[in-house]
C-alpha cells in the first residue's frame, strides 16, 4: 500500500484529506491550515514569474 502524505507538511493523510487546485493540479493536503498555505505560496509565485 502506498503511503500518501500532504503536499505542504509531509504529514500521512486519511480520510479527511482535502484536495487543493493548484495551477491545474490537484494536489492533497491534511488540514485547513496546509490547504491555506499552499493556495498563498502558489499565488505568491505565480506572481514572481509576471513580473
Amino acid at each position: 500500500m502506498t503511503e500518501r502524505t500532504c503536499a505542504a507538511c509531509d504529514c500521512e493523510l486519511d480520510a479527511t484529506a482535502i484536495s487543493v487546485n493548484l495551477g491545474g493540479k490537484t494536489v492533497e493536503v491534511c488540514c485547513e491550515d496546509c490547504a491555506e498555505q499552499l493556495k498563498e505560496a502558489h499565488a505568491a509565485a505565480k506572481h514572481g514569474k509576471e513580473d
